[in-house]
């Protein structure tokens, strides 16, 4: 049985899950606009796996005995100054949210729960990926001219 306390943070988490997926939607329909489909494709497919996020904390608490609760899911921004911006915004939200999950993990440990902290570090390692991956990808828009710009938006276009 997993405490209510770790329910409720786990729940918090999976409409910041669920806040992040929109974010990036939000995202690929901006770029998309922009005229930037590589960009765009790759937004989404991150915004198909923040909501598989949400979808596995919302199964490891059924199974655990907990109740899922979805509160409400905020608003997300719809504009950005440049791909830089945008990029830059995205990266900085993956480190919020390993942050958040960090959390996750020091509460399952202070609740002596192993076995919720061990599936939590499964979201820590996915996480440092994630940063990782956006750290490179805003890096490389930042230092980018406009020519440079639509070649990474190409490249992005080959995210399986």
């Amino acid at each position: 049985m997993i405490s209510e306390k770790l329910v409720q943070a786990i729940n918090k988490q999976i409409v910041a899950e669920m806040w992040s997926a929109n974010l990036y939607l939000s995202m690929s329909y901006f770029v998309k606009q922009q005229g930037f489909d590589g960009y765009a494709h790759w937004l989404k497919k991150q915004s198909v796996e923040e909501m598989e996020h949400s979808y596995g904390l919302a199964d490891y608490v059924i199974k655990r005995g907990g109740n899922v609760v979805i509160g409400k899911v905020d608003e997300v921004p719809v504009a950005w100054d440049s791909i830089a911006a945008l990029f830059k915004n995205v990266y900085e939200h993956e480190c919020k949210v390993s942050a958040m999950i960090d959390e996750l993990v020091n509460l399952a440990s202070d609740l002596r729960d192993k076995a919720s902290e061990d599936f939590l570090l499964t979201y820590v390692r996915e996480q440092v990926e994630e940063e990782d991956t956006a750290q490179g990808i805003m890096e490389r828009v930042t230092k980018a001219d406009s020519s440079a710009l639509f070649f990474l938006d190409e490249k992005m276009s080959q995210r399986a």
